[in-house]
């Protein structure tokens, strides 16, 4: 307290400057209004700014938050998505799903290692048994598809991925019916092989290739890729085309595992017709 009144002390005259200019100068804005709005103005510019840096600290904490909810949105959106054409019954417009009409249910999770340089390639995602992943599902980010769920243990799961040369998906045309075998050939990380493409299907560069109906993993009309070159192989009278794929495998976080409900009862249908899905 003694150092606090030495202090007033000894500044007493600059102290009582600063008292007079303060008051001196709420006269001079109470008595103009040009002032007024100046001093207002700047005010709120400052508070202003204040509140928006406040906000951006707030936000950039909450960023995990936000985009946990933005996944979980996109899980409804594409649950609804997927399911519109194999279940007429469900109302798009429902905001709380019943997962028990659902033919195809969604789990998210997280790349912590990714492969693609190698012949063939192998991705680990951050959700395993303990959370309802399964061998044979398959996975996806909102750019098309990645791979199948090979293995799992409780906490996580080996996906092999599309670039891998034991991958074979069902791939299809856009618009049209005509569909072959998605391969990788251990080339190129961005592009994949369709073949069995029949010689008399109109095609052409840029055309879009999605997932075939004939898949018991993934849905139909999933992205794939856009057809980047094609050569016809005459003793096979079908075209082998090159995919150029719309995921950048090199830089994917965050992926989508998608489960077919139905896969059991299809592949005991496959087994007793001897018919490959």
């Amino acid at each position: 307290m003694q150092q606090i009144i030495n202090f007033i002390f000894r500044n007493k005259n600059l102290l009582l400057y600063l008292l007079l200019l303060f008051i001196a100068l709420g006269f001079t804005v109470q008595s103009h209004s040009y002032h007024q709005s100046k001093f207002f103005n700047s005010a709120n510019w400052i508070t202003g700014g204040i509140y928006k840096a406040s906000n951006n600290i707030s936000d950039y904490f909450n960023l995990e938050i936000e985009n946990e909810k933005l996944v979980q949105e996109n899980i409804r959106l594409k649950q609804l998505l997927f399911n519109q054409e194999y279940n007429a019954e469900i109302p798009i417009d429902t905001l709380l799903l019943d997962t028990t009409q659902l033919d195809y249910t969604i789990v998210s999770a997280k790349i912590i290692k990714n492969n693609y340089s190698l012949l063939d390639n192998y991705i680990t995602l951050n959700k395993g048994a303990k959370q309802g992943i399964q061998q044979d599902m398959g996975v996806i980010t909102p750019n098309g598809i990645l791979g199948i769920v090979e293995n799992t243990s409780t906490n996580f799961s080996r996906v092999q991925s599309i670039l891998n040369r034991r991958s074979n998906l069902n791939a299809k045309l856009k618009n049209t019916e005509n569909f072959g075998s998605l391969i990788w050939n251990g080339k190129d990380y961005n592009t994949v092989q369709l073949i069995d493409i029949p010689r008399r299907v109109p095609i052409k560069i840029g055309d879009t290739i999605l997932t075939g109906a004939a898949s018991s993993i993934f849905p139909e009309n999933i992205l794939i890729g856009t057809i980047k070159k094609f050569d016809l192989d005459v003793s096979k009278s079908s075209y082998s085309i090159d995919v150029q794929l719309f995921n950048d495998m090199t830089n994917i976080k965050n992926v989508y595992i998608i489960n077919n409900k139905n896969r059991t009862e299809l592949k005991q249908l496959e087994a007793q017709n001897n018919v490959q899905y």
